[in-house]
């Protein structure tokens, strides 16, 4: 059984109400293992946790299939929400009732990142909340895409008491209409929902194509940039494996996989514009993105009753000087499917040289 805290019940309890989810003072709390400061000393036992986390489970700070795997899992457990129909939002329940909810379509294929999380707890003995622990991951996986903004990190919620409900996690089939309704009763508007979904840009897909394992969603998905959004919106020429599959749609380059829930939220005129907005905008899509994550690590939680420990996050790399948004190669402007009614397409280069397949992202 998972437990609250490395420390005790007591003494945890006692400090989460004491502090405050965003400091008010400067004041810093040296850590016993004499290298960390934090903003509050409850943090402190997380360090050695990130640390590990870095070793064990991201492979020494990559920004590869856990790390992809495990943002993932941050939002399929927190949009397990609905003020009407139940659920506890970010609290775990997808691991200690992974029996249950890893077997919703919608899950498919989560089940390999739970089973690594939960194997990971076990092993390294960690007594964090599971509703911590994925919201951790998931921002410490993040922190080692180069681009991605550092993400909030917020300590103390509670363990879960009940599985999610099926049918409140998104499906990249489902319609517009559908999505942003399901989002919007979990407290997000159709900004935040195109925001959350640039995660893509460090994302493949294992279960939309069975044949083609880690396909990704853009050409770059070792680097948090906003190529998803300028890739997307690209004219779609094939289907990278068998096509025909429930959920996607003709992509523009061999080797990427387009979601028909992408694809149609970025030519929505509710959503066009959002999504073309980010498109040449890394600091927009940083800013937006931390925000609508910020937002989503918390449903289901008080955040006054929260601790801030987003010191203990790694600060991430900035992206490459070479990476700007750009074509793909062998395309031009043509090729953009405009759809924002009220401004124009950035204009970008492609880059040099004959049209390329994508990689594959490997296993670790």
């Amino acid at each position: 059984m998972i437990t609250t805290g490395l420390l005790s019940a007591s003494v945890l309890l006692f400090l989460l109400q004491g502090a405050n989810a965003v400091p008010h003072n400067n004041k810093r709390f040296a850590c016993a293992d004499g290298v960390h400061t934090t903003s509050n000393e409850v943090c402190c036992q997380l360090f050695p946790l990130v640390d590990q986390l870095q070793s064990d489970l991201f492979d020494g700070g990559e920004c590869g299939e856990e790390a992809h795997e495990s943002l993932r899992l941050t939002f399929h457990d927190a949009i397990g929400f609905s003020p009407t129909k139940g659920g506890g939002g970010a609290d775990g329940s997808i691991i200690v009732f992974s029996d249950i909810e890893t077997v919703f379509h919608a899950n498919g294929g989560i089940d390999d990142i739970v089973d690594a999380q939960k194997q990971f707890m076990a092993s390294h003995n960690v007594t964090i909340n599971p509703g911590d622990f994925i919201q951790l991951a998931g921002a410490v996986g993040v922190s080692n895409c180069p681009g991605a903004p550092q993400l909030e990190f917020l300590f103390g919620r509670p363990p879960p008491v009940a599985a999610s409900p099926d049918l409140l996690i998104p499906e990249p089939f489902d319609t517009v209409d559908s999505i942003l309704a399901r989002f919007s009763d979990a407290g997000f508007n159709a900004s935040e929902v195109v925001a959350l979904l640039g995660s893509h840009t460090v994302a493949a897909a294992d279960t939309i194509d069975t044949t083609i394992p880690g396909t990704p969603f853009d050409s770059t998905p070792g680097l948090f940039d906003t190529q998803v959004f300028i890739e997307v919106q690209m004219r779609g020429i094939l289907f990278p494996g068998t096509g025909g599959n429930q959920g996607e749609v003709e992509s523009p380059v061999p080797g990427e996989i387009r979601l028909q829930s992408d694809s149609e939220l970025a030519r929505d005129s509710r959503t066009a514009c959002d999504w073309q907005s980010f498109a040449n905008n890394q600091a927009g899509f940083q800013t937006a993105f931390r925000a609508a994550m910020q937002k989503m690590a918390i449903i289901g939680h008080d955040r006054s009753s929260l601790v801030d420990c987003s010191d203990v996050i790694p600060v991430p790399r900035p992206l490459p000087v070479n990476a700007g948004p750009h074509l793909l190669p062998d395309s031009t402007h043509d090729d953009i499917e405009q759809a924002c009614a009220t401004a124009p397409f950035p204009v970008l280069t492609a880059l040099p040289g004959p049209a390329t397949s994508v990689a594959p992202v490997p296993p670790s």
